[in-house]
C-alpha cells in the first residue's frame, strides 16, 4: 500500500531566506512561514486569532529562486514534505524535536511589488516554481487558474456564449 506525505501551506514569510551552498556546490535555502486561523472564544466571545510557525527548506534551485525572489513579510505557497528530526540543546541538554518541511514547488502570492514590474495592470500575482522531479505536477496547478485572471486580447468579442455561470 503507497503512503502519502504531503503538506500545503499559503502563508507569509516571518523573514528573509538564509541561502547558503553545501560543499556538493547545492544550493539550501530556509525560511519561516506564518499561517493564521482565527476562531470566536467561547467565553468572551472575541475573536482570537491563532499563528503558527513552520520551518521551511528549499533545496538546489528552487532553493535559489527563494533566495532572489522571496522576502520578508510576502505571502507565498509551499508544497512539500514533512521531516522530523531530533537535536540537543547545547544549553539544557535536553532533546528537542523538530518538524521542517521540505519544499517541493514553491508560488509567489500577492503583487509584484519590489520585483522591478508593474503592481497591478492585470498581471497574473506570482511565477509558480518546482524542483525538477515535480516539474510535470507544476504545471497541474497553473492549468486549474481561472481564466478571467489574464485579460482576453480581443476584449469581449472573443468570448464564448455558452458560459455556464
Amino acid at each position: 500500500m503507497a503512503s502519502v506525505n504531503k503538506v500545503i501551506l499559503v502563508g507569509n514569510c516571518g523573514r528573509d531566506p538564509e541561502v547558503r551552498y553545501l560543499p556538493s556546490g547545492q544550493a539550501v535555502a530556509n525560511v519561516s512561514v506564518a499561517t493564521s486561523s482565527r476562531r470566536k472564544d467561547k467565553n468572551s466571545g472575541e475573536m482570537i486569532e491563532d499563528t503558527q510557525w513552520h520551518r521551511v527548506t528549499f533545496y538546489d534551485r528552487l532553493a535559489e529562486i527563494a533566495g532572489e525572489y522571496v522576502k520578508k513579510g510576502r505571502p507565498i505557497y509551499v508544497e512539500g514534505r514533512l521531516k522530523y528530526g531530533v537535536y540537543t540543546d547545547k544549553t539544557t541538554g535536553v532533546e528537542k524535536n523538530t518538524v521542517d518541511i521540505i519544499a517541493t514547488e514553491l508560488q509567489l502570492l500577492g503583487g509584484r511589488e519590489g520585483m522591478g514590474g508593474p503592481s497591478g495592470g492585470g498581471e497574473e500575482g506570482g511565477g509558480g516554481y518546482s524542483r525538477p522531479a515535480a516539474a510535470s505536477r507544476a504545471a497541474a496547478p497553473a492549468a486549474q487558474r481561472p481564466a478571467a485572471a489574464a485579460p482576453a486580447k480581443g476584449g469581449f468579442d472573443d468570448m464564448d456564449d455558452d458560459i455556464p455561470f
